[in-house]
């Protein structure tokens, strides 16, 4: 195999066309460190989550000591969506057409039970969970959750994007997200059911 195709093979396959070695594993790691520590969420909340979701990104919480400080207007500078809120039948093809935007590997969280479930909406014009419209990789329980549930979320995506699971998960199934569901942590009370059954 000459250069040029080794230079084609990596890239079209990335890292995983790079035979596994001691330097190797060392480079993925390095990769996935900043790519956990470097999350560059899209803009886009919808309803009352997105007020627990901007109060996260303010001085008391301060989501820039993890590399989260910039919302993203434009999703193809984006590669972390938090649905944060209640997701109507009409708005579902716009998140769609935003998570496809986005570059690659992208995550996602869905905050609060809204958006896991459709929450107390359960009617024709909401949909039953997000994780019917894109792959969902970590569910934030609470209606809203607050700032600590949804640091939480994000702590428990950084540790499965550094341990490299989702990339591995992402890639053997059709699915895509991880559905992860983690502890509510602000003291409201928990909720029984995180997902509608559609994960």
């Amino acid at each position: 195999m000459g250069v040029a195709d080794q230079i084609a093979d990596l890239r079209d396959h990335g890292l995983k066309a790079i035979q596994h070695n001691f330097i190797t594993a060392k480079l993925e790691s390095l990769v996935n460190w900043s790519r956990a520590r470097s999350l560059w969420p899209a803009q886009f909340g919808l309803a009352c989550c997105a007020i627990e979701m901007m109060a996260t990104g303010a001085a008391h919480y301060d989501l820039a000591r993890y590399g989260m400080e910039v919302f993203r207007a434009s999703p193809r500078q984006a590669d972390v969506m938090i649905v944060a809120g209640r997701v109507s039948q009409k708005m579902a093809p716009v998140l769609r057409q935003i998570y496809d935007q986005m570059m690659e590997p992208k995550w996602v969280i869905s905050m609060g039970v809204c958006a896991s479930s459709g929450g107390m909406f359960n009617n024709y014009a909401l949909v039953q969970g997000v994780d019917q419209v894109v792959p969902v990789d970590v569910y934030a329980p609470g209606c809203p959750p607050g700032p600590e549930t949804l640091m939480h979320a994000i702590f428990t995506l950084h540790h499965e994007i550094l341990s490299g699971e989702l990339l591995a998960r992402r890639s053997a199934s059709s699915t895509g997200g991880a559905g992860i569901a983690v502890q509510q942590l602000d003291g409201q009370t928990a909720t029984a059911t995180i997902r509608g059954g559609h994960g």
